[in-house]
């Protein structure tokens, strides 16, 4: 297991990643791999004046042989995967195959866990996310994560929630207005929340903390957004309302859900993955693993004769 580095050399996040060059991307997680980004506030501004989500081609993620243990215990066998840049992909299966391991070892929070540990490697674009030159922090803000249950912190404001982000990955004390702003909208919160920032976030109902949360991610470019099963405590339209965030935010971020919801699988993703026992089982168009699935446990899982 190796132990954070400090984030040194990142890019400082004034730089709006929505403009940099794949190089610029890369310098922001391994310092020296790229040339730094300028400063673009004026960029950042702008986009917090509009309420849609801009297109931007985002990183892909490649799982290469990754492994991951909870001491002698493997959890993750041996995967090798593709997350399809600006694609939605679902991870199915049966509670307890690994799902949630798996996601956790793309963005390095599994080797948080006493005793754990991963093996094999996890790209980004083609930037080894465990390589020793990594900086962890900006690994866990360039690919974010939105948990099961909303998390929002409790003593703080809508508008801190949001600024968390900005001012713990990088020291930055300046103006956040227009990035705060521009989070929100991406995540379809600010028609909501606009006229009353300085309340706590804590105070918001189950659906929009959870938006909430997912503007925290938005408000540090990040280029991978994971979800695990951050429906599953929504009432349905809540949940709706989060489905149609994740189609709008696949044209700027690369997505990936854990989900238990076979109906949400259908609905929200471009590909499917089907998890049993650590193992990867099959993965495809979600189309294809719903009507005609190649492997027979797979058939059987999704037509819910087990799970």
């Amino acid at each position: 297991m190796r132990s954070p580095r400090p984030s040194s050399g990142v890019a400082d996040l004034e730089s709006d990643s929505r403009s940099d060059t794949d190089e610029q991307r890369r310098e922001r997680i391994a310092p020296g791999a790229g040339a730094s980004s300028p400063t673009a506030t004026a960029t950042a501004a702008a986009a917090a004046t509009s309420a849609a989500v801009e297109p931007q081609a985002g990183l892909g993620v490649r799982l290469e042989q990754l492994r991951a243990f909870y001491g002698d215990l493997e959890a993750v066998s041996g995967i090798d995967l593709d997350f399809r840049a600006n694609e939605v992909t679902a991870i199915i299966g049966p509670s307890g195959c690994g799902k949630s391991t798996l996601i956790r070892c793309i963005n390095r929070m599994h080797e948080e866990i006493p005793g754990a540990r991963a093996q094999g490697r996890v790209m980004l674009d083609d930037l080894d996310v465990y390589s020793p030159s990594v900086d962890v922090v900006a690994v866990r803000r360039a690919i974010g994560m939105v948990f099961q249950k909303p998390n929002p912190f409790p003593t703080m404001s809508i508008f801190n929630n949001v600024a968390a982000g900005l001012r713990l990955s990088s020291g930055r004390r300046g103006d956040l207005r227009p990035k705060v702003e521009a989070a929100l909208r991406s995540a379809g919160l600010w028609d909501e929340v606009s006229e009353r920032l300085d309340e706590p976030g804590a105070g918001l109902s189950g659906g929009q903390q959870q938006r909430l949360c997912i503007a925290r991610s938005l408000a540090v470019d990040p280029e991978v957004i994971l979800m695990d099963e951050p429906c599953s405590a929504l009432d349905p339209i809540a949940t709706l309302k989060i489905e149609e965030l994740i189609d709008r935010l696949k044209a700027r971020v690369t997505i990936v859900i854990v989900t238990h919801n076979m109906q949400q699988a259908a609905r929200v993703a471009d590909r499917t993955a089907f998890m049993l026992d650590g193992r990867l089982i099959e993965v495809g168009p979600t189309h294809e693993i719903f009507t005609r699935p190649a492997d027979p446990r797979t058939e059987e899982y999704v037509t819910g004769k087990f799970g």
